[in-house]
């Protein structure tokens, strides 16, 4: 993490970025937003986008509530993330069982206040396809997983079906979401040198989504990935939110469903590192096993 001060940098090649401090009725406050790497005009675009909500965000976090219903996979016995329960298992698309195989959260830090905006849940079909991608991993202790980015490359590659459950903790503007996401993935496929016209039209189809969207507490926004995408739909987004209809769409954009992937499972640069945590050591136990 970036110290504080004056002003703040963004971190190299990390996970964090230490925002100027910004004037608000409650003073001057640093604020640190994990697993994001801007800077320039998109730092000034995702400051932008924040300070109106900063003022408030130190108040305390809403009660856990009832999740948005969903209609993506059927759901099992649950497990309880930061008060909220993901389904142990879901069935999706394809009519294979997805496994919660990982956990965790995203956050800001406040004065040293963590603030929780989201609670996450990774499901993949737990197979032999899965294990069997992953073989050279084999005895691999969960800190061996957690600095060997070929690991996390690997996983996001695995040919199995794979869904992401992302439950909101602290209600924020959707357009503040997409920013961040549209951010992220654009300068991951940029150092990829796979950003044409057909990634940045898909990409912003991806941020118009979110732009009219707010997400109030235990909104559910859900990501899904088949193993083997029909042409068009390398992945389907859906949003869930109390009073309102499901709203869908589907990322026909190969390279943008792959960097999304890589947002929420990418190692070192992903979005939450509690939740690559989580598949370090839920991995480094399967693999043992398998």
């Amino acid at each position: 993490m970036v110290a504080g001060g004056a002003g703040g940098e963004v971190a190299e090649g990390g996970h964090s970025l230490l925002l100027p401090p910004q004037t608000t009725g409650a003073g001057d406050v640093d604020v640190v937003i994990r697993g994001v790497e801007w800077n320039g005009e998109r730092r000034g675009a995702v400051l932008e986008s924040w300070r109106e909500d900063w003022a408030d965000m130190s108040s305390s976090l809403p009660e856990a509530q009832p999740q948005a219903s969903s209609n993506v996979g059927s759901e099992t016995e649950t497990v309880t993330v930061e008060g909220i329960p993901f389904p142990a298992e879901i069935t999706a698309g394809s009519g294979n069982p997805l496994s919660l195989l990982a956990n965790g959260i995203t956050d800001i830090e406040i004065h040293f206040l963590q603030i929780k905006f989201n609670a996450i849940g990774i499901y993949l079909h737990n197979n032999d396809v899965l294990l069997g991608h992953l073989h050279s991993w084999k005895g691999k202790t969960a800190d061996d997983l957690l600095g060997d980015d070929a690991f996390f490359q690997a996983l996001v590659a695995a040919p199995v079906e794979k869904l992401f459950r992302v439950v909101v903790i602290k209600e924020i503007k959707g357009s503040q979401y997409g920013v961040q996401l549209e951010s992220s993935v654009r300068d991951r496929l940029v150092a990829a040198d796979r950003y044409d016209d057909d990634e940045e039209e898909a990409l912003e189809k991806v941020a118009d989504f979110f732009q009219a969207k707010y997400f109030k507490p235990a909104s559910v926004i859900t990501f899904h990935f088949p193993a083997t995408p029909p042409a068009g739909a390398a992945a389907e987004i859906s949003f869930a939110t109390e009073g309102k209809d499901e709203a869908k769409m589907r990322v026909d954009n190969e390279n943008v469903a792959g960097m999304i992937q890589k947002w929420y499972l990418g190692g070192e640069s992903a979005v939450s590192p509690t939740t690559v945590r989580s598949l370090a050591d839920r991995f480094a136990a399967l693999l043992s096993a398998a």
